[in-house]
This record gives C-alpha cells, sequence and structure tokens, in this order.
C-alpha cells in the first residue's frame, strides 16, 4: 500500500508542478503576444496610418537579425581575443607552424605541378601538331 501511496504524491507533485512550470508560461506568453498584436493593430489602423504599420513591421523584422549580428559580432570579438591572447603566449610555436605549413603549401604545390606537367605537354605537342598541318 505503501507504494501507491508514494506514486499518488509523486503524481500529484508532477501534475502541480507541470501546470505551474509548463502551462502557466506558455499560457502567459501566448496571451502576451495576442496582447501585443492587438495593441499593434490598434495603434496602426486606429487612425489609419500605415506607414506607422509599415515602421512597426519593419522594427519587428529587423530585431532578430541585429540580435543575431550582436551575437555574431561578440563571439567575434571574443575570438580575436583569444587568437591574440593566444599569439602573445606562443609566437614560437605560431611561427613554427607557420614554417610547416607553408613548406607543405609546397610541397603540395610542386606534386601538383608534377602531375600535371606530362598531360600540358602532350597538349602542347598536339597543338603545335595540328597547327603545323593547318587542321583546327
Amino acid at each position: 500500500m505503501k507504494a501507491t501511496v508514494s506514486q499518488r504524491a509523486s503524481y500529484k507533485r508532477h501534475r502541480r508542478e507541470f501546470a505551474w512550470q509548463i502551462l502557466l508560461p506558455v499560457i502567459a506568453s501566448v496571451l502576451l503576444a495576442l496582447a501585443l498584436i492587438v495593441w499593434i493593430s490598434l495603434a496602426a489602423f486606429g487612425g489609419g496610418d500605415v506607414s506607422r504599420w509599415a515602421a512597426i513591421s519593419t522594427i519587428w523584422i529587423v530585431i532578430p537579425l541585429m540580435v543575431a549580428g550582436l551575437i555574431f559580432l561578440i563571439l567575434l570579438v571574443a575570438l580575436i581575443y583569444l587568437i591574440g591572447r593566444l599569439l602573445g603566449v606562443t609566437p614560437k610555436y605560431a611561427s613554427l607552424a607557420q614554417k610547416y605549413a607553408g613548406k607543405a603549401a609546397r610541397y603540395v604545390k610542386r606534386g601538383a605541378e608534377a602531375t600535371v606537367a606530362p598531360i600540358v605537354f602532350l597538349g602542347g605537342v598536339s597543338a603545335s601538331v595540328r597547327a603545323f598541318f593547318g587542321r583546327k
């Protein structure tokens, strides 16, 4: 019997927490959004001022973009600051990594050129032969 009593008590507590922590905030948000829509509609269409409605719509469209841009700017500034601090701490290792990255880039470029050289040579010879015999 005790197990069923504790289950009932926990279930009642769960239902009470569900109502206060989930339903109430969702319902309050929906009511607030509806009230905001009604208020803006009355403000814009009450006097027949369409330009005011256009300005309000533009504001509501631009606000999320500005927030996203602000978040991106903060992230970018933080990354710049952290990279500056990191380079201040480890300039020796950064220059060493840069040196090896440049060396690897040169090896890759030399390998790519060596791979393509025979094809380019054969294309040049073929173009010379066609030009010599006058065919296009």
